[in-house]
């Protein structure tokens, strides 16, 4: 799981048009790695030229010894935009990322409107009645 965040992260900063500069090229200007223990900790964090930051960290605390992982992504868009999300990778609830450039799903629960109320009971009455026939024709063969 940490793989493939990782390496997806580190496409995204790698495919992210750079600003024109003098120079195309983008180095790293910060490494800093703890490769993963014999419990599954591990830490890693990085700074490209670009202004490109990525920092994450995990242990193998989970259920089953399965690594749970949090961190965060910060670049500038070409636009000059600045863009960051923090997620949390864990057991529990998955990837959870978090960043102001993520849609929000509107909230719920919003107010159902009376008719489709009516319309979920009557449902559930005709499943019961349906119920109640079916396993009197069984009680009868």
């Amino acid at each position: 799981m940490r793989a493939i965040i990782f390496v997806t992260l580190l496409a995204l900063a790698a495919a992210r048009p750079d600003k024109p500069s003098d120079s195309d090229e983008v180095t790293i200007v910060r490494d800093d790695r703890v490769y993963p223990s014999a419990s599954g900790e591990y830490s890693l964090d990085f700074e490209t030229s670009d202004g490109t930051h990525i920092s994450e960290s995990g242990d193998g605390t989970g259920p089953d010894g399965a690594v749970e992982t949090q961190g965060t992504v910060r670049f500038v868009h070409p636009d000059g935009e600045s863009f960051e999300l923090k997620y949390v990778a864990n057991a529990e609830g998955g990837y959870q990322p978090e960043s102001d450039a993520l849609p929000v799903a509107p909230e719920f629960p919003h107010e159902i409107p009376q008719f489709v109320l009516d319309q979920i009971a009557k449902a559930a009455r005709e499943d019961a009645e349906r119920d109640d026939s079916e396993e009197e024709q069984r009680g009868y063969d």
